[in-house]
């Protein structure tokens, strides 16, 4: 097996074997050390040895030994008798693991009660993301950096802490919390899909490294909980979202709207995907915003030209999303579907209701709507100054020439003046 072979194997095994030590020891910075040991001895000796026949139950193995040295190196920090007597009762079962896991489980149901675990509430978001690409995804700790476009250090210490929350505030898995659990888990990976889809800073548009590891993971958690609506909802969501990628981006590398994009660039194997998907969940229910939102970019997909779209449909989406949801980006996106659909003077109604949310106080956004609404209602000189003031806002720089280009388009031509 080749080395990049070998590393990806590590990565897909990482997960379940920290799962797999987690759940029995609750120990997490102990055991995720333990773990990445085990992954270096792995990455020297398989491509020289050769793959062993259960590479998962080996890693276990040798994290499981690792493990007990350094909970033999903690011995003098315990301070209760009881967390040393489980330490103490944890070594011995690990003593008589061989080749097998060890887990007395199903390894995907470790890699769900980590990810459960890594949403944990006494987290805040940015390190229930940062924890969850580490422990769940395997990222490296300088991959999630760059994705976030923080040092390295910053990352480490933020993962640090989050590690030290959780051991803070007990290793207890997820009972009665358990749907709220998945639901933040849910939100977590929406986050990071979103992240890499438009980019909050930098010079690119998207991170496709982010937007292909959320699929992956709400790929994998789809194939444990098949029957949750809301899980293939948000796979269906971000197979149709990405599906866009490609024709978001010209060949002189500018944005471009919707309704420029080229859609013979989509793909459409993933949109097939997608709506089958999609089929399934709305039929297994109950409804929920992930399958709304799926349902709405299914509109767009399915529409042979923007011309073609049926702008009443999703307002009607948005309506039952917007009836579940006090998010006032889902009444963003309503007004421009209004607009759409109902003419831009509709649309501006429905803006004005959030025109003083302080939620959106240092968002772009809504200059960016106004904008776009008041160029359609024959108002150049309104457009051109909210493109102006949306523009500052956008930290992403395919983003912020994109509002700069609409803001020029708008400009009265030399000689005149408003």
């Amino acid at each position: 097996m080749t080395g990049s072979a070998v590393e990806d194997l590590l990565r897909r095994s990482a997960p379940q074997v920290l799962g797999a030590l987690v759940r029995r020891h609750g120990q997490f910075a102990l055991c995720e050390d333990a773990v990445q040991e085990a992954l270096l001895a792995a990455a020297t000796a398989w491509p020289r040895d050769g793959v062993p026949d259960e590479p998962v139950g080996w890693l276990v193995t040798v994290a499981g030994r690792r493990l007990t040295d350094l909970q033999r190196t903690e011995q003098a920090r315990r301070r209760r008798e009881d967390a040393l007597a489980a330490r103490e009762r944890a070594e011995e079962a690990l003593s008589d693991t061989d080749t097998d896991t060890g887990t007395g489980t199903d390894p995907a149901d470790d890699t769900l009660e980590l990810l459960l675990l890594c949403a944990h509430p006494a987290l805040s978001e940015p390190s229930r993301i940062a924890l969850t690409l580490r422990a769940v995804g395997g990222l490296r700790t300088s991959e999630i950096a760059r994705a976030f476009l923080v040092p390295e250090a910053t990352m480490a210490q933020r993962i640090s802490r989050a590690k030290a929350t959780i051991a803070d505030a007990g290793f207890a898995p997820p009972g009665a919390d358990r749907d709220a659990r998945l639901a933040s888990a849910l939100h977590v990976l929406y986050v990071v899909f979103d992240e890499g889809y438009t980019a909050t800073a930098g010079p690119s548009l998207t991170r496709v490294d982010l937007t292909a590891e959320a699929i992956r993971l709400v790929r994998r958690l789809h194939r444990l909980l098949p029957d949750d609506a809301e899980i293939t909802g948000l796979l269906a969501l971000m197979l149709l979202t990405d599906a866009r990628r490609d024709a978001r981006v010209g060949p002189d590398g500018r944005m471009l709207a919707t309704a420029e994009q080229d859609r013979a660039r989509w793909d459409h194997d993933a949109i097939a995907e997608a709506t089958g998907l999609l089929e399934r969940a709305l039929a297994t229910g109950p409804l929920g915003p992930y399958q709304l939102q799926a349902a709405i970019a299914a509109v767009h997909a399915e529409a042979p030209t923007d011309a073609d779209t049926d702008w009443a449909q999703i307002v009607i989406l948005y309506d039952l999303l917007a009836a579940r949801s006090d998010n006032p980006v889902v009444t963003l996106n309503r007004a421009v579907a209004v607009g759409m659909a109902q003419g831009p003077r509709a649309g501006l109604d429905v803006l004005d209701t959030v025109a003083d949310d302080p939620r959106l106080r240092r968002s772009h956004r809504p200059d960016a709507v106004r904008a776009h609404l008041l160029e359609r209602l024959g108002d150049p000189a309104g457009a051109r100054e909210h493109y102006r003031r949306a523009a500052p806002g956008a930290l992403n720089q395919a983003e912020k020439r994109y509002l700069e280009e609409r803001a020029s388009r708008t400009s009265p031509p030399p000689g005149e003046f408003g």
